[in-house]
């Protein structure tokens, strides 16, 4: 398809199960929602928390709704080195043996043994975008990002398929920066 894709830089965030978020919050507490994102149902929140490493904290990280069976911190891999915390590239969900650390909220502190990770990169798609574009759930593809002074093709691109999804690329503020983005680039897939 000639028009391109919608691409958007995913920045540094977290995902938190009901038993975290109390902890964090309080007891029952109910997250606010900021503004909606481009994957239905999903939202950017008002609450942050600061996110610990062996290293150093970040400060401020937001947390996106809704809550979810398994809390996973999503960082870049700059993030990651600079707060000294194990970071795979995984797809989300995809949390087993992955780097630990600890996210402090105003009510209260946890630690996590697995849950960071710098998330793939992906597409989000629904089976009539699949169809159109001739791939399938999983199928591995490469996106072109032609961006003034710096256009890069993207390798290792996994394709996710789901009714519940709207058609976006997502990659993360190391990614986005390495190809000088801006909104209104399109990506281009290339299959391999």
């Amino acid at each position: 398809m000639e028009n391109g894709i919608l691409v958007e830089t995913s920045a540094r965030h977290l995902h938190v199960t009901r038993e975290h978020l109390d902890i964090l919050f309080g007891e029952g507490y109910e997250l606010t929602s900021k503004k909606d994102l481009s994957q239905p149902g999903q939202f950017a929140c008002e609450e942050r928390v600061d996110i610990v490493g062996p290293k150093r904290t970040l400060s401020g990280v937001s947390i996106l709704g809704p809550i979810r069976k398994a809390t996973q911190v999503e960082l870049s891999l700059t993030d990651a080195r600079s707060i000294g915390v194990n970071a795979p590239v995984r797809e989300s969900g995809d949390i087993a043996g992955s780097g630990a650390c600890k996210i402090v909220g105003p009510k209260g502190e946890v630690e996590i043994s697995e849950g960071v990770i710098a998330a793939k990169r992906h597409i989000h798609m629904t089976p009539a975008d699949a169809k159109a574009y001739n791939v399938e759930d999983k199928e591995i593809v490469s996106v072109r990002l032609e961006t003034e002074g710096r256009a890069l093709t993207f390798d290792d691109v996994v394709v996710r398929v789901s009714d519940n999804f709207f058609l976006a690329m997502h990659i993360d503020t190391d990614e986005s920066n390495a190809a000088g983005f801006n909104p209104s680039v399109k990506g281009i897939i290339i299959k391999k």
